[in-house]
Protein backbone atom coordinates (compact mmCIF):
# COMPACT_ATOMS: atom_id res chain seq x y z
CA UNK A 1 0.00 0.00 0.00
CA UNK A 2 1.37 3.47 -0.98
CA UNK A 3 0.27 6.53 0.39
CA UNK A 4 1.20 10.04 -1.07
CA UNK A 5 0.49 13.12 1.18
CA UNK A 6 -1.07 15.67 -0.82
CA UNK A 7 -0.73 18.41 1.94
CA UNK A 8 0.61 18.68 5.11
CA UNK A 9 -0.15 22.01 6.67
CA UNK A 10 -2.91 23.30 8.86
CA UNK A 11 -5.79 25.19 8.09
CA UNK A 12 -3.40 28.55 7.37
CA UNK A 13 -1.40 27.00 4.92
CA UNK A 14 2.31 27.34 4.97
CA UNK A 15 2.96 29.91 4.00
CA UNK A 16 1.03 32.26 5.63
CA UNK A 17 -0.33 35.09 3.88
CA UNK A 18 1.69 38.11 5.03
CA UNK A 19 3.92 36.37 7.49
CA UNK A 20 7.67 37.35 6.74
CA UNK A 21 8.78 34.66 9.30
CA UNK A 22 11.84 31.91 8.47
CA UNK A 23 9.68 29.36 7.69
CA UNK A 24 7.53 30.97 5.38
CA UNK A 25 9.89 33.00 3.36
CA UNK A 26 11.99 29.68 3.19
CA UNK A 27 13.25 28.64 -0.49
CA UNK A 28 12.93 24.82 0.55
CA UNK A 29 9.73 23.71 -1.14
CA UNK A 30 9.93 20.71 1.98
CA UNK A 31 8.67 24.37 3.35
CA UNK A 32 5.66 24.87 1.33
CA UNK A 33 2.35 23.18 2.85
CA UNK A 34 -1.02 22.84 1.27
CA UNK A 35 -4.08 22.15 3.75
CA UNK A 36 -3.73 18.39 5.07
CA UNK A 37 -4.81 15.61 2.65
CA UNK A 38 -3.51 12.12 1.19
CA UNK A 39 -4.07 9.35 -0.68
CA UNK A 40 -3.58 5.65 -0.23
CA UNK A 41 -3.06 3.32 -3.47
CA UNK A 42 -3.87 -0.26 -2.44
CA UNK A 43 -2.22 -3.11 -5.06
CA UNK A 44 -5.39 -3.43 -6.18
CA UNK A 45 -5.54 -0.37 -7.52
CA UNK A 46 -8.28 0.84 -4.85
CA UNK A 47 -7.39 4.73 -4.17
CA UNK A 48 -8.64 6.47 -1.07
CA UNK A 49 -8.48 10.10 -0.31
CA UNK A 50 -8.51 11.15 3.26
CA UNK A 51 -9.92 14.74 3.64
CA UNK A 52 -10.79 16.89 0.92
CA UNK A 53 -9.95 20.47 1.58
CA UNK A 54 -9.61 23.42 -0.48
CA UNK A 55 -6.70 23.04 -1.94
CA UNK A 56 -7.77 19.59 -3.79
CA UNK A 57 -8.11 20.77 -7.01
CA UNK A 58 -4.12 22.07 -7.34
CA UNK A 59 -3.46 18.58 -5.46
CA UNK A 60 -5.16 16.26 -8.11
CA UNK A 61 -3.33 18.06 -10.48
CA UNK A 62 -0.05 16.69 -10.05
CA UNK A 63 -1.53 12.79 -9.84
CA UNK A 64 -3.21 10.55 -12.78
CA UNK A 65 -6.56 11.74 -13.57
CA UNK A 66 -8.06 8.16 -12.13
CA UNK A 67 -11.11 6.88 -10.04
CA UNK A 68 -11.49 7.95 -6.39
CA UNK A 69 -12.71 4.53 -4.97
CA UNK A 70 -13.65 6.54 -1.10
CA UNK A 71 -13.05 9.46 0.61
CA UNK A 72 -12.49 9.35 3.83
CA UNK A 73 -13.46 12.79 5.74
CA UNK A 74 -12.06 13.51 9.33
CA UNK A 75 -14.05 16.19 10.50
CA UNK A 76 -16.51 19.17 9.52
CA UNK A 77 -13.84 21.99 9.27
CA UNK A 78 -13.53 23.09 6.11
CA UNK A 79 -9.48 23.07 5.35
CA UNK A 80 -10.85 19.24 5.81
CA UNK A 81 -14.04 18.96 3.43
CA UNK A 82 -14.05 22.63 1.21
CA UNK A 83 -12.82 20.58 -1.56
CA UNK A 84 -15.78 18.77 -2.26
CA UNK A 85 -16.97 21.01 -5.10
CA UNK A 86 -13.90 20.05 -7.33
CA UNK A 87 -15.62 16.59 -7.42
CA UNK A 88 -17.04 17.13 -10.77
CA UNK A 89 -14.40 16.18 -13.08
CA UNK A 90 -14.48 12.74 -11.35
CA UNK A 91 -18.38 12.60 -12.10
CA UNK A 92 -16.65 10.95 -15.64
CA UNK A 93 -16.14 7.75 -13.55
CA UNK A 94 -19.37 7.71 -11.51
CA UNK A 95 -20.61 8.74 -7.74
CA UNK A 96 -17.89 9.41 -5.70
CA UNK A 97 -18.16 7.65 -2.23
CA UNK A 98 -17.60 9.68 1.04
CA UNK A 99 -17.49 8.25 4.12
CA UNK A 100 -17.79 10.53 7.61
CA UNK A 101 -19.56 10.67 11.03
CA UNK A 102 -23.24 12.44 11.42
CA UNK A 103 -21.89 15.82 11.98
CA UNK A 104 -19.95 16.21 9.12
CA UNK A 105 -22.69 15.07 6.97
CA UNK A 106 -24.55 17.63 8.50
CA UNK A 107 -21.89 20.07 7.48
CA UNK A 108 -21.93 19.04 4.24
CA UNK A 109 -25.62 18.79 3.11
CA UNK A 110 -25.44 22.79 4.66
CA UNK A 111 -22.52 23.48 2.64
CA UNK A 112 -23.52 21.97 -0.82
CA UNK A 113 -26.84 21.33 -0.34
CA UNK A 114 -27.36 20.91 -4.16
CA UNK A 115 -25.00 17.84 -3.99
CA UNK A 116 -28.21 16.20 -2.30
CA UNK A 117 -31.09 16.89 -5.02
CA UNK A 118 -33.07 13.98 -6.01
CA UNK A 119 -32.35 14.44 -9.16
CA UNK A 120 -29.11 15.69 -9.48
CA UNK A 121 -28.38 18.43 -12.04
CA UNK A 122 -25.26 17.88 -14.39
CA UNK A 123 -22.26 20.31 -13.29
CA UNK A 124 -22.32 19.56 -9.84
CA UNK A 125 -20.45 16.50 -8.08
CA UNK A 126 -22.03 13.69 -7.95
CA UNK A 127 -21.38 12.27 -4.22
CA UNK A 128 -22.92 9.75 -2.12
CA UNK A 129 -22.56 9.71 1.47
CA UNK A 130 -22.70 6.82 4.49
CA UNK A 131 -21.67 7.00 7.68
CA UNK A 132 -18.76 6.24 9.49
CA UNK A 133 -18.76 5.04 13.19
CA UNK A 134 -15.88 4.43 15.81
CA UNK A 135 -15.16 1.51 16.25
CA UNK A 136 -17.44 0.15 13.00
CA UNK A 137 -14.97 -1.17 9.94
CA UNK A 138 -15.63 -0.41 6.94
CA UNK A 139 -15.36 -2.38 3.63
CA UNK A 140 -13.97 0.03 0.59
CA UNK A 141 -14.21 -2.56 -2.02
CA UNK A 142 -12.01 -5.13 0.06
CA UNK A 143 -9.94 -2.75 1.57
CA UNK A 144 -10.85 -3.11 5.90
CA UNK A 145 -10.93 0.66 7.50
CA UNK A 146 -11.29 1.01 10.96
CA UNK A 147 -12.75 4.64 12.47
CA UNK A 148 -11.01 5.71 15.53
CA UNK A 149 -12.59 8.28 17.30
CA UNK A 150 -10.03 10.90 18.44
CA UNK A 151 -10.95 14.74 20.39
CA UNK A 152 -10.37 17.36 18.53
CA UNK A 153 -10.62 20.11 21.43
CA UNK A 154 -14.10 18.80 22.77
CA UNK A 155 -15.15 17.61 19.02
CA UNK A 156 -15.24 13.93 18.54
CA UNK A 157 -13.62 13.22 15.37
CA UNK A 158 -12.32 9.72 13.11
CA UNK A 159 -8.56 9.15 11.96
CA UNK A 160 -8.66 6.05 10.04
CA UNK A 161 -6.79 2.63 10.86
CA UNK A 162 -6.02 0.32 7.78
CA UNK A 163 -3.92 -2.51 8.28
CA UNK A 164 -0.51 -1.64 9.71
CA UNK A 165 -1.50 1.89 9.06
CA UNK A 166 -2.89 4.77 10.44
CA UNK A 167 -3.41 8.35 9.66
CA UNK A 168 -4.71 11.02 12.51
CA UNK A 169 -5.21 14.49 12.41
CA UNK A 170 -6.58 17.54 14.01
CA UNK A 171 -6.01 15.38 17.68
CA UNK A 172 -5.37 16.87 21.05
CA UNK A 173 -6.47 13.83 22.86
CA UNK A 174 -7.42 10.10 22.77
CA UNK A 175 -9.06 7.81 25.22
CA UNK A 176 -7.06 4.55 26.20
CA UNK A 177 -9.62 2.26 24.79
CA UNK A 178 -9.33 4.06 21.59
CA UNK A 179 -5.83 4.20 21.89
CA UNK A 180 -5.86 0.23 22.48
CA UNK A 181 -7.06 -0.46 18.89
CA UNK A 182 -3.78 1.25 17.25
CA UNK A 183 -1.63 -1.35 18.61
CA UNK A 184 0.42 -3.28 16.76
CA UNK A 185 0.45 -0.58 13.39
CA UNK A 186 4.02 0.08 12.11
CA UNK A 187 3.06 3.61 10.63
CA UNK A 188 1.47 6.16 12.15
CA UNK A 189 0.78 10.07 10.43
CA UNK A 190 -0.22 12.22 13.19
CA UNK A 191 -0.46 15.79 13.64
CA UNK A 192 1.80 17.77 15.45
CA UNK A 193 0.84 21.63 15.00
CA UNK A 194 3.92 23.24 16.50
CA UNK A 195 6.38 23.11 19.56
CA UNK A 196 3.97 25.44 21.75
CA UNK A 197 0.90 24.31 23.60
CA UNK A 198 -2.37 24.48 21.87
CA UNK A 199 -5.91 24.23 22.62
CA UNK A 200 -7.29 21.59 19.86
CA UNK A 201 -4.51 20.65 18.22
CA UNK A 202 -1.54 17.96 19.48
CA UNK A 203 2.29 19.57 19.90
CA UNK A 204 5.01 17.79 17.66
CA UNK A 205 6.27 16.65 21.46
CA UNK A 206 2.67 15.26 21.95
CA UNK A 207 2.79 13.87 18.71
CA UNK A 208 6.28 11.77 19.32
CA UNK A 209 4.88 10.84 22.76
CA UNK A 210 2.35 9.21 20.88
CA UNK A 211 4.47 7.35 18.70
CA UNK A 212 6.66 6.51 20.89
CA UNK A 213 4.14 4.78 23.37
CA UNK A 214 3.05 2.49 19.81
CA UNK A 215 6.26 1.56 19.38
CA UNK A 216 5.79 2.41 15.94
CA UNK A 217 8.57 2.06 13.29
CA UNK A 218 7.77 5.12 11.19
CA UNK A 219 6.02 7.79 12.06
CA UNK A 220 5.17 11.10 9.95
CA UNK A 221 3.95 14.68 11.09
CA UNK A 222 1.02 16.71 8.95
CA UNK A 223 -1.00 19.26 9.80
CA UNK A 224 2.07 21.43 10.81
CA UNK A 225 1.98 25.52 10.68
CA UNK A 226 4.52 27.93 10.61
CA UNK A 227 5.64 27.84 14.06
CA UNK A 228 6.82 24.27 13.22
CA UNK A 229 10.96 24.29 12.45
CA UNK A 230 12.16 24.55 9.40
CA UNK A 231 12.18 21.23 7.26
CA UNK A 232 15.88 20.88 7.16
CA UNK A 233 16.35 20.96 10.84
CA UNK A 234 14.50 18.35 12.00
CA UNK A 235 16.70 16.07 12.95
CA UNK A 236 17.65 18.42 15.52
CA UNK A 237 13.92 18.34 17.14
CA UNK A 238 12.94 15.03 16.54
CA UNK A 239 14.23 11.05 16.78
CA UNK A 240 15.37 9.29 14.11
CA UNK A 241 12.30 7.37 13.02
CA UNK A 242 9.83 10.34 13.17
CA UNK A 243 9.93 12.74 10.45
CA UNK A 244 8.30 15.83 9.78
CA UNK A 245 6.05 14.87 6.40
CA UNK A 246 6.06 17.09 3.45
CA UNK A 247 3.37 17.88 0.43
CA UNK A 248 4.31 15.26 -2.23
CA UNK A 249 6.41 12.56 -0.42
CA UNK A 250 5.09 8.98 -0.89
CA UNK A 251 5.37 6.50 1.78
CA UNK A 252 5.02 2.66 0.95
CA UNK A 253 3.07 1.19 4.37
Amino acid sequence: MKLTFLGTGTSTGVPVIGCKCPVCTSADPHDKRLRSSAIIETEQDIRILIDCGPDFREQMLSLPFKPIDAILLTHLHYDHIAGIDDLRPFNKFGTTQIYCDKTTEGALRRMYPYCFEDPLRQGIPHISVKRAMAGQPLNIKGVEVLPIEVMHGKLPILGYRIGTMAYITDMKSISPDNLALLQGIKTLIINGLRFTPHPTHHTIQEAVRIAQELSVEHAYITHLNHDACLHADQSNHLPENILLAYDGQTILC
